[in-house]
């Protein structure tokens, strides 16, 4: 069944072994010197820049919207994107998350730059993840594991997707979120509003003037 009949995919291997190993240790490490860097007041704790540990969504875990490598890995996998779903896709952006022991994923679904979405497991202890496709609430779902490397593709503000409760040590995901490039209000959403990607999300809403 097509994507867009089934609302969800999954892709085995979407990214190389080699370069889920090094996404998963580069998050690794970045969030090692943001910790220090916050912990020695190099950086003020209100700086999203580095990460935070405060999302709302999955409190102190560490996360991070618009982290420069994630969002080359978003540029990097649209044209796979929009093989797989059939739609001509505008990049917004790429959040990444490194869960704990204890972390859970409560039932949502997501905003309109997710409007197509995928989550690509990067390393660390499997974690499934599931989703009900019929857009229903309340239903027991599709359980989806995956290995580094693999990706589910989902219409994210279509579809309520979760994870219960985490029982391994760390699993580092990485959503990447685009935007049917057909639809009349993608344009004005490309880059979730950003001048261009990898810059924080207090730059949504600025001047869309890239650099040269």
């Amino acid at each position: 069944m097509s994507f867009k009949k089934a609302k969800h995919k999954i892709l085995r291997g979407a990214i190389s072994p080699e370069l889920s190993e090094f996404c998963y240790h580069y998050f690794l490490n970045k969030r090692k010197v943001a910790r220090l860097l916050f912990d020695t007041r190099w950086i003020s704790p209100f700086t999203t820049e580095w990460g935070v540990w405060n999302d709302k969504q999955v409190p102190n875990t560490y996360s991070h919207y618009g982290d420069v490598v994630m969002e080359t890995l978003l540029t990097k996998l649209k044209p796979k994107m929009e093989k797989e779903t059939g739609y001509k896709l505008n990049e917004t952006y790429a959040y990444a998350r490194i869960y704990k022991k204890g972390d859970v994923l409560k039932r949502h679904k997501d905003r309109y730059s997710c409007e197509v979405s995928a989550t690509l497991h990067l390393g660390g202890d499997p974690w499934a993840i599931y989703l009900e496709p019929s857009g229903k609430t309340g239903r027991a779902g599709i359980k989806v594991d995956l290995n580094p490397g693999d990706m589910l593709l989902y219409a994210g503000e279509k579809v309520e997707h979760w994870r219960e409760r985490f029982e391994g040590e760390k699993c580092c995901q990485v959503f990447l979120h685009y935007n049917n490039a057909k639809l009349p209000a993608a344009e004005k959403n490309k880059y979730d509003q950003r001048p261009f990607l990898g810059l924080p999300a207090w730059f949504r809403g600025a001047q869309k003037n890239s650099p040269t």
